[in-house]
């Protein structure tokens, strides 16, 4: 059973997921608008992906006989200044994920309470890869740049990780 506090808490992480899922939706009709079609396919996996974490975390609330709430998240942004500054924002977002999932592993090993310890770890490997992946695309922007044809050549390198990554990752499953 669940402590009410650990219950509050990864409440407010699905809710957090959910506003994560609908920020890179937003990210991705932003990038189709500016007919990045490759970008608008990634974010569009990677809102799929951060659903997937949701309802793991739903899951594991009704595995523990808790409620999850899923309640309003606040509208994300709808206009960027740029591919740089869009991704920017998202490698900022994943390392604010990053502290919340460090911050629920704390609790959990505080309180103690080893199975939700147990299950955090899945989140802490990944928010390892979500940084890590996030910072690579940065760093293809900042090394092909993003005049002229490197905007095309970035939108088309970041189609290719969404290939990948398909092949790589059943979202759906998850």
């Amino acid at each position: 059973m669940l402590s009410a506090s650990m219950t509050q808490r990864l409440n407010e992480q699905i809710n957090f997921e959910l506003s994560s899922a609908l920020l890179y939706l937003q990210m991705s009709s932003w990038c189709a608008h500016h007919t990045l079609e490759g970008c608008a396919t990634f974010l569009r996996q990677h809102a799929d992906e951060e659903m997937a974490h949701m309802r793991r975390l739903v899951q594991y609330l009704h595995e523990t006989g808790a409620l999850a709430i899923i309640g309003g998240v606040p509208a994300p942004l709808t206009e960027f200044h740029s591919l740089t500054a869009l991704f920017d924002q998202i490698y900022a977002h994943e390392q604010t994920l990053t502290r919340k999932i460090n911050d629920l592993v704390h609790l959990a090993n505080t309180e103690p309470d080893y199975a939700t310890l147990n299950f955090l770890q899945w989140y802490v490997a990944e928010q390892h890869q979500e940084e890590f992946l996030f910072k690579s695309i940065l760093d293809k922007i900042k090394l092909i740049g993003t005049e002229g044809q490197g905007l095309f050549f970035i939108d088309r390198e970041i189609g290719a990780i969404a290939q990948q990554r398909r092949q790589q990752v059943p979202y759906a499953s998850q």
